[in-house]
């Protein structure tokens, strides 16, 4: 199970689970951390997205401006991974989940994973990961 996973299904307003719509992996080379070497040297950052959205009109009508273009929000969100350098993971992962909010009205929540492998820890380790859900309400 994923991060993403992990967290439990998103319900509209009669109970029912919302769809998602997930992108895994977007990645690009960020200068986010505390440390100095960190601002200066910039290591890689991956985000997954997951969107919590009914999509039902969007497949009974075959119509994309019904659901989230994720081409263009994957752009977006990239660009948020790879632009202005911040301190806390937690900084960047909720700028992350603004933007992804910002897609489209009909997202109800998004989640939003940021991973930092190249983290300095001192300790043999594989990633470093946030896991944060926002919602519209």
């Amino acid at each position: 199970m994923s991060s993403l996973d992990a967290a439990g299904a998103v319900l509209d307003a009669d109970g029912r689970p919302l769809d998602r719509i997930v992108l895994r992996g977007l990645s690009g080379r960020g200068r986010h951390g505390v440390l100095d070497a960190e601002r200066e040297l910039g290591q890689h950052f991956a985000l997954d997205v997951a969107l919590h959205l009914d999509t039902r009109e969007a497949a009974a009508g075959d119509d994309l401006e019904a659901t989230v273009h994720y081409g263009l929000l994957a752009q977006d969100l990239v660009a948020v991974l790879v632009g202005e350098p911040v301190a806390l993971l937690e900084t960047l992962a909720q700028r992350l989940a603004d933007v992804a909010l910002a897609a489209s009205p009909r997202v109800a929540a998004v989640d939003v994973v940021v991973h930092k492998p190249q983290a300095p820890v001192p300790v043999p380790f594989a990633d470093v990961e946030l896991c944060v859900r926002r919602s519209r309400s």
